[in-house]
């Protein structure tokens, strides 16, 4: 059976993407935590995007700092913040601080259920205006490609 990937706009200020994935929530947090193999999927392949550089320190106060290029880009840009809460293999919680005090609060929880896992990514945006950019901006919509990408990478980890 193919999982499914939604998208809904809970609030003013809320997106929540749910995803089941086949295999134990340890392998599909380590997907999520582990560079070499966050990198691997969490582009949309056609996005165009290349991934130049992913440095993570995933751990409570840790940072993260990914560096995204673009055909249609001046130079590089920058995606970076830093973990609020990493509970191994069930929650994440990190800032997207490149938005300055704008940024979005994104929470990631994994819930193990037999062989599978249930994901829910919640991004918390500081307000409906930066929520309504963010999907008329379509950089919202790559979570189904991103996500039968992390499908592909779980199949090769044993997931």
């Amino acid at each position: 059976m193919k999982n499914l990937t939604t998208a809904e706009r809970k609030s003013e200020r809320e997106l929540v993407v749910t995803r089941t994935f086949n295999g134990p929530a340890h392998i599909v947090f380590e997907a999520w935590t582990r560079p070499d193999l966050f990198k691997r999927w969490w582009v949309p392949k056609s996005s165009g995007l290349t991934l130049l550089s992913c440095e993570m320190d995933v751990r409570t106060g840790g940072t993260y700092r990914l560096v995204f290029d673009h055909a249609s880009l001046e130079q590089p840009m920058a995606f970076f913040g830093r973990y609020i809460e990493v509970t191994p293999p069930s929650r994440l919680v990190w800032t997207n601080d490149e938005g300055g005090e704008n940024g979005v609060v994104t929470t990631v929880t994994f819930e193990e259920r037999g062989s599978e896992t249930f994901v829910v990514l919640h991004d918390l945006y500081p307000s409906k205006d930066a929520l309504d950019k963010a999907i008329a901006s379509e950089s919202t919509g790559g979570f189904t490609e991103q996500f039968e990408q992390l499908d592909e990478l779980l199949v090769t980890m044993g997931g």
